[in-house]
């Protein structure tokens, strides 16, 4: 598979775009005022400690208190095979040997094999406590945190207290493989120094190269230790490397073709880490000054803006429709214009096909989290509903953020989880609009002069005689004036005061003013109705 990683960094943004033969998959953006925070370590103090869900709540410092669970306070004990590079959505961010939960994004347990010692039993409040992001503040929720800290390189993770347990990345499949590995690590770790993960950039990497890491990674750990006596909390102690930096660690191997930046400032920055971790693949990096702008040279500026749109076409003439929602993402597929040439379930297997390599392109690339449920067009045979779960499920493995999908149900859906650490570009780059607040719908202009009419209604019933002006939006006006032009006149005769209406293009489209002429002064609220 061609893979390319093109970086477009501006002053006030840097965008990253990953391209598998040649179609956008990924795409982070990087901002001044939206700075990431996953693996950035606190010294934060305890504010809460509820027992009845086994949590805490501690003050780093942020808008929200973050939350602990109590699993993610004491070390973990399951197998030494966890994967680094499956814990986060993105190889960019600091692996965790824990992570959070990648089912509906809530604040929960993250389900880890072992007993638990009670949350009261090892935290009290107003403690202090070293903790690390796992995940940012997501909609009306703040961070999530791990007491369990590591610290990642190039080719290690470094977890210290993590005993002396030897992990490899479950992406290196073969069995001698990892088990050299493994035995190579544990030659040069110090005893009871901590615990390591081996990356999958490490397959052919020296045993120098390994240890000067290793040390590497305990001499800041060291650091970021003795920093901890000299501030109060709540603090920051240790922020992640930046999105770039960090992308060209954990990601640019020999497995990418090329990586091209438009930026000269950010390509001599990253020959100069290059030539310190991997001097190999400095070749592969390209600077791209000339016209047209880069992101245009690769034809993705297009892509970008259609990861905000509801509808998605697929090459056969079907089409999915995305709807992000509080508690899921539903994405419903449909045949559209395809109508195949003569075997129904042909056309509808096919059609379920290709949504479902798009379905799995488009969580990676809107960065969707949480629950997923796909309703994919009904098959009628066990077998073809077995292929469309393979198909998602081969093209959701190349997805660095965790994933699952199930079964196949009787009424075609397909539910998924999707690891969700930060939010969604639709989240994090729009908001909602001020006239539907979100819903994506305004009431229409006849339910408009409805609620006026009513709300007049109201001011006769009560014995007003103060001559009213009534404003409406122009487009509801225009629906007065065509379709009810006896509607004034009506009001009027049960009216003991004048009543004028006019149009104005400030008010939203669902909105209406009542305004006393005489005095200037609105009494929408006070007589508005539903």
């Amino acid at each position: 598979m061609k893979r390319e990683i093109l970086i477009n960094a501006a002053a006030r943004e840097t965008r990253i775009a990953i391209l598998e033969d040649d179609r956008l998959v990924e795409l982070l953006v990087d901002r001044p005022d939206t700075r990431r925070m996953i693996g950035d370590i606190y010294v934060g103090k305890v504010e809460a400690v509820l027992p009845g869900i086994q949590a805490a709540f501690v003050n780093i410092g942020t808008e929200k208190s973050a939350f602990l669970h109590a699993s993610d306070v004491l070390a973990d004990d399951s197998d030494d095979d966890s994967d680094p590079d499956d814990h986060d959505e993105d190889d960019t961010e600091q692996p965790q040997s824990n992570g959070g939960s990648a089912g509906n994004g809530g604040h929960g347990g993250n389900g880890r094999r072992g007993k638990v010692p009670p949350i009261q039993d090892t935290l009290k409040r107003g403690q202090d406590i070293l903790v690390q992001v796992t995940k940012e503040p997501i909609s009306t929720k703040g961070p999530r945190v791990t007491a369990q800290i590591s610290l990642a390189g190039r080719f290690l993770v470094y977890i210290p207290d993590g005993g002396t347990k030897v992990g490899v990345s479950r992406k290196i499949g073969q069995g001698a493989e990892r088990q050299r590995l493994k035995e190579m690590v544990r030659g040069f770790l110090p005893e009871k120094s901590g615990g390591v993960i081996v990356r999958t950039v490490s397959e052919d990497v020296t045993p120098d190269m390994l240890k000067r890491e290793l040390e590497s990674l305990i001499a800041q750990w060291r650091r970021i230790k003795k920093k901890t006596r000299f501030v109060r909390a709540p603090a920051v102690i240790h922020r992640e490397t930046g999105l770039t930096r960090g992308l060209v660690r954990d990601l640019f191997s020999a497995k990418v073709d090329s990586l091209t930046v438009d930026s000269k400032q950010v390509f001599n920055e990253i020959v100069d880490y290059l030539e310190d971790i991997a001097p190999d693949l400095i070749p592969r990096v390209k600077l791209h000054a000339e016209e047209p702008p880069l992101f245009d040279k690769f034809e993705i500026e297009s892509e970008i803006r259609d990861i905000f749109k509801r509808r998605c076409d697929l090459p056969s003439g079907g089409y999915l429709i995305i709807e992000p929602t509080e508690a899921l993402v539903s994405i419903d597929v449909n045949s559209g214009r395809y109508t195949g040439k003569k075997d129904p379930e042909q056309t509808v297997l096919r059609t379920n096909m290709e949504a479902a390599a798009e379905v799995a392109r488009q969580l990676r690339l809107r960065d969707v989290g949480g629950i997923i449920v796909t309703d994919f067009i009904d098959m009628e045979t066990k077998s073809n509903r077995d292929k469309v779960l393979q198909e998602i499920r081969n093209h959701l493995s190349r997805d660095r953020a965790r994933t699952k999908a199930f079964a196949v149900s009787d009424l075609g859906l397909v539910e998924m989880t999707r690891q969700r650490v930060r939010q969604s570009h639709y989240q994090s780059m729009t908001e909602a609009c001020p006239t539907c607040h979100g819903s994506g719908r305004v009431f229409t202009p006849e339910t408009i002069v409805r609620r006026m009419e009513r709300s007049v209604r109201r001011m006769v019933l009560e014995g007003r005689r103060d001559n009213l002006l009534v404003k409406l939006h122009p487009e509801v006006a225009m629906y007065v004036l065509e379709q009810e032009r006896d509607l004034v006149q009506k009001l009027q005769k049960s009216a003991t005061f004048s009543l004028e209406v006019r149009d104005d293009p400030l008010l939203r489209p669902d909105e209406f003013k009542l305004v006393v002429k005489s005095q200037g002064r609105d009494v929408t609220q006070q007589y508005a109705v539903v």
